[in-house]
């Protein structure tokens, strides 16, 4: 009796424990009943029947990154490269994805190397190069509407790298070198026009400033000698005066007479023409002493 309870023991432990399944975290697992698709299981405790239900593929919900390897394509104008692409995709459909198609990833790669090779084809070597956005975002909306039936969801796809042939890398590195020389040449001819401009502004400045300064030096001396000028011609004035308040008689004016023609001797450019006579002389003297008397009468108007 005890030998027969611990064989159902045995039996139970080897049958009943093993079909205990416990489903874990963005798992799936499609269980088939006798060869036919029955259900799926989430995450979880499940019972499996001995001998009758089959795990038949255990499923990861998480997104997935597939790195593919470079393809060959050829663009428009005939230029053969080598590009590699970066798929991003997550399995929505556990049951699609286990009997839609067989080896899932292997037809997500072929899928993508000849929908690149179509974009591809239809665009130049220059737009490739420059149109990444557009090839990501054409190559996602036809994997991801491809991959549907397959229970496959595609979130991204990403052109890795473009590596065009070895000769058409030297070409545009030129092409880069003489654009970077001639970007630098603008400059330098920018700042030398900028450099030039500056310098002959200031030249100009200091040209209007020298030239102010110049004039505002001749005023100052003219304003000087006028004013000296001014000065002199008052104590002229004042010394006749002097002498008329002092009773001075003819011969002191003739003297007088004779020191203003000696004094405009001494000016530059000037020619006396003297009279024949003395007689002539005295009447100068006359004349005058009535234009000093003149110039005081005005003076004091």
């Amino acid at each position: 009796m005890p030998e027969i309870i611990i064989a159902i023991l045995v039996i139970i432990c080897i049958l009943i424990i093993p079909n205990i399944k416990i489903v874990p975290q963005a798992k799936s697992y499609v269980i088939e009943r006798l060869g036919s698709y029955y259900v799926t299981w989430q995450n979880g405790l499940h019972f499996k029947i001995p001998f009758i239900d089959n795990i038949a593929n255990k499923v990861s919900l998480k997104e997935q990154v597939k790195d593919f390897a470079p393809q060959p394509v050829i663009t428009k104008d005939n230029v053969t490269m080598q590009i590699d692409t970066v798929v991003y995709f997550q399995i929505t459909d556990p049951k699609l994805y286990t009997y839609g198609v067989e080896y899932p990833i292997n037809a997500i790669e072929n899928l993508t190397a000849t929908t690149l090779r179509n974009i591809i084809g239809e665009l130049e070597l220059d737009q490739t190069l420059t149109s990444r956005d557009i090839i990501n975002t054409k190559m996602r909306s036809i994997l991801d509407e491809a991959t549907d039936p397959w229970g496959i969801k595609v979130n991204r796809v990403e052109v890795k790298n473009i590596l065009p042939p070895r000769d058409i890398q030297d070409t545009m590195e030129k092409q880069m070198r003489a654009e970077r020389e001639r970007r630098e040449k603008i400059l330098q001819a920018e700042g030398e026009k900028k450099s030039s401009i500056l310098i002959a502004e200031g030249e100009k400045e200091s040209a209007i400033l020298r030239a102010e300064a110049q004039m505002m030096s001749q005023i100052k001396v003219a304003e000087g000698e006028a004013e000296a000028l001014l000065k002199i011609k008052k104590a002229e004035a004042e010394g006749i005066k002097l002498l008329r308040e002092a009773g001075a008689d003819e011969s002191v004016l003739r003297l007088k007479s004779y020191e203003a023609l000696e004094n405009l001797a001494n000016g530059k450019s000037t020619k006396i023409i003297v009279p024949a006579d003395l007689s002539g002389v005295a009447t100068f003297g006359t004349a005058l002493k009535e234009v000093m008397e003149d110039k005081k009468n005005d003076t004091k108007k």
